[in-house]
């Protein structure tokens, strides 16, 4: 009987991804669908903790968070990224190298989904034009 058991289990686990994967697709089979109600051209939520969630991403994403100088922060605001309308706040810091030495200062756009933070943009120039800096002295006072 258990190996009855274990046997009908296992198919079920063999099937199991097969049948969730019915449940990605739209009504007509054309495409996955998104987690959420975005499909590209909608506004998007404002991301009312984006400070506090880039301060912790940046704490990770810097090899060395302590002793970063010429922070400043741009608010974020609705640009067309990969054809999709998204908040980008863009940053601009010099962080410490490994040698001890600062970097140039460097510019990265935070793009938001939903409200929080996706991912970071290293190429930021086309997203952070014409951005408006205020400090982030938060962001030079992290710690490890």
């Amino acid at each position: 009987m258990t190996i009855r058991r274990r046997g009908i289990s296992g198919i079920a686990a063999l099937l199991l991804p097969i049948v969730l994967a019915g449940c990605l697709s739209d009504g007509d089979g054309s495409s996955p669908t998104s987690y959420t109600a975005d499909r590209g051209v909608a506004d998007q939520p404002y991301p009312n903790n984006y400070r506090p969630e880039i301060l912790a991403f940046m704490h990770t994403y810097l090899n060395n968070p302590v002793g970063v100088r010429e922070a400043g922060i741009a608010d974020p605001v609705q640009r067309t990224i990969g054809g999709r309308l998204r908040y980008v706040a863009c940053v601009r810091y010099s962080a410490r190298d490994s040698d001890g030495n600062y970097r140039p200062a460097r510019e990265r756009a935070i793009m938001f989904v939903d409200g929080r933070l996706e991912r970071v943009l290293e190429n930021a120039s086309e997203p952070c034009a014409g951005a408006a800096y205020a400090a982030f002295p938060d962001l030079e006072k992290m710690s490890r």
